[in-house]
């Protein structure tokens, strides 16, 4: 189909939309509420092009044969300029923060200014994840749909009509009273900043600065691989090294890798597995390391409950250990450590918190609030030489490299169950049909008479899918986020899913390089299960590194 774009003659694609034939050809149209993974609703109308001398939402708009269309005539830019003042009336564009989308948006649409007063006067809301702020919301839609279509949650929807409407859970409810999972793909998803983590930078502060506090960091897998793009490093750069540098720079006496306490969880995981193929179930056995995943079951498949791994998650173990195994190795009394995990996650700051898991956990900060205490520290990240993670719990596997990635702790468990249940190394570790995008996988592996099938979903929607089949495999792996933690509500703002990619590469390339990648060859937690633990399963460990869980309300 021929078409006049900007006042070329082009042959394109008639099934695209017209935002989707300008985005081929690099002319930028602002978009507020579309997300290509979804259905476009042309809410904010800010993508507003000249179709034949009438003005059109282009993400909603498919060109015609030899239509004529307009992008940036004066008539166009007014109109945007127009649709962009009325959305949020009263907004202070010079307090919008360079991590969304909004600040680039007024600047393509020319506002520099508001004419209207403010008509909002709603209370934020504080959760022990996210912060709500429906005065900042431009009601896009996009956490809406997102968390119907991708997430299959449905905890927001538009309520009111005119100039009242606004999202809210339902019955204006807040989001800690209802079945919302704490995934935070409403806030990765939301242009403006409505929604925001709970912060904990100011009590970190104020730990690190009270010398009578030994303050201890611990970093998980993904923040290594997404770091470096708040310093305007490429997606998918490995900044380990600089990671640990600066987390000294910024006052923590120790740093330590979660991935060992990845390693851990694989070990009693494993363990786990094995007795329960020796026991004829209950199956399928499910593993996670994500909170907002144990939510998702105990609000809609409770009855799931005795199939779930009672491993807590790996920063919960992490943090454990190190009040108990490292406070008596460094003679420190456990009252005056204070754990501070850096995650990829908003959903572990509720997990903190959760009475359950009898956390050692401190605090929680996502990996912005990482890069923003680093710049407050005026610490020049990209210059950094690197440095290694304290040995004491410092030493991890390739195993616990890969937890990051959906897939990674069925691949990572995969490794150990087969070689201690077997006696035999396995030829290759890397788990081709795992390192995939897709958002269901499967495969299946021979443990001596016994063949378990394995799946793993990342995306609440995939997760629904996966479990309609769930009786057809014996081991399951559960990631709210799409990707895994690698997309989590923690991490840098991403616009493009092609850095989820780049995040997930550089993860595989780390594990890749490791001299241990096996979860039961690394000699820390060798150490540990001798010194300390005994072994997998022991009394000692299931109370230490064990939990429950218990059935929500669906509503």
């Amino acid at each position: 189909m021929r078409i006049i774009l900007d006042g070329k003659n082009l042959e394109v694609d008639g099934e695209k939309t017209i935002l989707e034939i300008c985005q081929g050809q690099n002319i930028k149209i602002p978009t507020l509420c579309y997300h290509k993974n979804l259905f476009p609703e042309a809410r904010c109308r800010l993508c507003l092009v000249d179709l034949d001398g009438k003005l059109v939402t282009a993400c909603s708009t498919k060109a015609k044969e030899n239509s004529k269309i307009v992008t940036s005539s004066e008539k166009v830019l007014m109109a945007r300029r127009r649709n962009m003042e009325l959305m949020n009336p009263g907004v202070d564009i010079g307090k919008l923060s360079d991590d969304f989308e909004a600040r680039e948006i007024y600047e393509q649409v020319g506002l520099d200014n508001e004419r209207f007063k403010p008509i909002k006067n709603y209370l934020p809301e504080l959760g022990a994840a996210l912060v709500r702020d429906n005065n900042k919301c431009v009601n896009c839609g996009r956490c809406v749909q997102v968390c119907e279509k991708i997430q299959a949650i449905s905890a927001v929807d538009f309520a009111s009509r005119a100039h009242n409407e606004h999202v809210t859970p339902y019955f204006e409810k807040h989001l800690s009273d209802i079945a919302c999972i704490k995934c935070g793909q409403c806030l990765i998803n939301c242009p403006v900043g409505a929604i925001s983590e709970r912060s904990h930078l100011k009590e970190v502060v104020e730990a690190l600065n009270n010398p009578k506090k030994h303050v201890v960091a611990q970093t998980a897998p993904s923040i290594r691989a997404a770091l470096g793009e708040l310093f305007g490093m490429e997606a998918g750069t490995l900044v380990t090294g600089k990671m640990v540098t600066a987390l000294r720079g910024c006052g923590f006496d120790k740093v330590f890798d979660v991935d060992l306490g990845a390693d851990m969880t694989i070990m009693e995981e494993s363990a786990e597995l094995l007795k329960r193929i020796e026991k004829g179930g209950p199956f399928p056995m499910i593993t996670t390391c994500c909170p907002s995943w144990i939510l998702m079951m105990e609000h809609f498949y409770p009855e799931l409950i005795p199939n779930m791994s009672t491993c807590k998650s790996p920063h919960e173990m992490l943090g454990m250990l190190i009040k108990t195994y490292y406070a008596e190795k460094a003679n420190i009394n456990p009252k005056d450590i204070v754990v501070v995990s850096i995650m990829p996650c908003v959903a572990k700051k509720f997990e903190s918190t959760r009475p359950e898991l009898n956390t050692e956990v401190d605090y929680v900060l996502t990996t912005r609030e990482l890069g923003r205490l680093i710049k407050q520290r005026k610490i020049d990240f990209v210059k950094l030489e690197d440095e290694d993670f304290d040995p004491t719990l410092g030493i991890a596997s390739g195993a616990g490299d890969i937890f990051g990635n959906a897939g990674g702790v069925m691949e990572a468990a995969l490794r150990t169950s087969y070689e201690i249940a077997t006696g035999k190394k396995l030829k290759k570790v890397e788990f081709d049909n795992l390192r995939n995008f897709k958002g269901i996988k499967t495969g299946s592996i021979k443990l001596n008479n016994n063949v378990i099938k394995y799946a793993c979903a990342s995306g609440g929607a995939n997760i629904r899918e996966l479990l309609k089949n769930k009786d057809k495999y014996q081991f399951l792996e559960m990631m709210a986020c799409p990707g895994g933690c690698i997309g989590g509500g923690g991490q840098p703002i991403y616009f493009d899913d092609k850095v989820l990619e780049l995040r997930s590469k550089a993860l595989y390339e780390q594990d890749s390089k490791r001299e241990f990648r096996r979860s039961h060859e690394n000699p820390i937690v060798k150490e540990i299960y001798k010194k300390y633990l005994g072994k997998p399963l022991s009394k000692k460990a299931e109370k230490l590194l064990h939990t429950r869980y218990r059935e929500r309300d669906g509503f």
